[in-house]
């Protein structure tokens, strides 16, 4: 079942119209995740609105938005002011142009949504802007109301349906010579470029996302795995970085390393750790959230019963 739609319009392309909704395309849910405690009584914290003057509490619907003008100075907005900002990018996503993807500036894309009719009308209008969008392989560009801003939005044909990724506007992209200026012009010579370039010949290939693992996330769930049963954590060496004192050498030596690299067996896949016969309940090993959506999702084989308590 897909999630709650973040937003619910209509996609129009000059005349043509239809109803469409907006879905997150990504998701962070699935990741470990921790609650803040009192160290001293193991109980969540819990964070609360105050008054920065008085220290009072403050419910949710004494609290409006302010626009700071100085340090004591703020000009009050309204939930319904904000609302009477009409535009029409708020119920509408109206396509402005057709651009080439590569036109793109990557610094500008923020997030990715998937965009599909909203409802049982409005398919035939829909397959018709996605498949003229895919016909002319362009991307179309149009705006959208999301939390109260508007955002570009760039949409592009992704199977049925179409991904529409968010896009920022130009004042939030910073000027790159703010950072590059000072980088010294250094001359590369042609051995240095061969070597390099045969680094990277030996270590080519498809990006295929499925082989990359989160060793951060597995190192999370296997910590957490080890202190619910007592285990005690003995703290990894730390990689150290090494300073590069002749680069010809340090490029040979890893024209040699990439060369052994490849010729390598490809390890096996880590399998999930099993737990043992006699391992008490409260042990059992988590497998982290992605796991277990995973594992809830497979449906128990005919006739398996459930143990009691």
């Amino acid at each position: 079942m897909a999630p709650r739609a973040n937003w619910k319009g209509f996609l129009r392309l000059s005349l043509v119209t239809c109803p469409v909704a907006l879905y997150p395309a990504t998701s962070e849910s699935e990741k470990v995740s921790f609650n803040q405690l009192n160290r001293a009584t193991g109980h969540r914290i819990k964070y609360l609105k105050v008054d920065a003057d008085t220290g009072d509490e403050v419910p949710n619907e004494d609290i409006v938005k302010g626009y700071k003008v100085d340090t004591d100075t703020f000009i009050e907005v309204t939930k319904e002011e904000l609302e009477n900002v009409a535009l029409e990018s708020t119920r509408t996503i109206e396509i402005d142009e057709f651009v080439d993807k590569a036109d793109i500036d990557p610094r500008y894309l923020i997030r990715p949504y998937y965009l599909r009719p909203d409802g049982k009308v409005g398919h035939d209008a829909f397959a018709v802007i996605r498949e003229t969008i895919r016909e002319m392989d362009k991307v179309a560009i149009g705006r959208v109301v999301l939390t109260n801003r508007e955002h570009i939005v760039a949409l592009e044909p992704l199977d049925k349906g179409l991904m529409g990724t968010l896009l920022r506007y130009p004042y939030e992209v910073r000027d790159p010579k703010e950072y590059f200026d000072e980088i010294q012009d250094v001359k590369v010579t042609k051995d240095m470029l061969d070597l390099a370039r045969h680094i990277v010949e030996q270590k080519a290939g498809n990006f295929e996302p499925d082989k990359f693992e989160d060793q951060y996330e597995t190192a999370l769930v296997d910590l957490i795995n080890q202190k619910r049963a007592g285990k005690p954590i003995v703290p990894k060496d730390r990689p150290k970085g090494e300073n590069v004192v002749d680069l010809m050498e340090a490029l040979r030596r890893s024209v040699g390393g990439a060369a052994a690299e490849s010729k390598a067996p490809k390890k096996p896949a880590k399998k999930a750790k099993k737990a043992s016969a006699g391992q008490k309940e409260m042990l059992m090993p988590i497998a982290g959230k992605r796991a277990a959506k995973e594992n809830s999702a497979k449906k128990p084989a005919a006739g398996a019963r459930r143990k009691s308590a």
